[in-house]
């Protein structure tokens, strides 16, 4: 399907992500990846803060208000809390964590799991999205997601390497 994969490699398809255990039958599948020069403790800390702001478009997902760049020391996530915060208030809930290794939420009827894989000096940080929508929808939901999911990936990637630099 156009737009069901960005940045990823056979075997980043082939694995698999704690999103798969709660949409064992999905319509939607949806992986996208970065290689980020930062290790991988240092990516999970700029993942994690996915839950004060989405890191994408912030035009569209947080009313114009810019997600926090400066690194802030946030407790893991547990299952139960806020996935993340956009137009002003929490959406989505974290389902299950691999502390420094994996974090899956449902949000919008959908389940993703952000994956961070160390390779050596560098790491991956990779993201699959899994749903069950209609027919019609599926498609438009894997592009609308491609370009915000990007964004987001690009901007902690970019942040991570920022922190890994200082």
């Amino acid at each position: 399907m156009i737009g069901d994969r960005w940045g990823v490699t056979e075997a980043e398809v082939a694995r698999t992500y704690g999103c798969d255990a709660f949409e064992p039958a999905p319509t939607l599948q949806a992986w996208r990846g970065v290689t980020v020069s930062a290790d991988a403790p240092t990516v999970w800390a700029r993942m994690r803060m996915v839950r004060l702001a989405p890191y994408s478009y912030d035009l569209v997902d947080n009313l114009g208000r810019r997600s926090p760049r400066g690194l802030r020391e946030l407790p893991e996530p547990e299952v139960g809390d806020p996935f993340t915060r956009a137009l002003g208030r929490d959406q989505g809930r974290v389902v299950a964590v691999e502390p420094g290794r994996e974090l899956t939420a449902r949000i919008m009827g959908a389940h993703m799991s952000y994956a961070v894989v160390a390779e050596g000096d560098t790491c991956r940080l990779l993201l699959k999205v899994v749903a069950r929508t209609g027919r019609v929808v599926t498609p438009a939901l894997a592009l609308g997601d491609l370009v915000m999911a990007r964004k987001q990936l690009l901007t902690l990637k970019a942040l991570a390497e920022g922190d890994a630099a200082r």
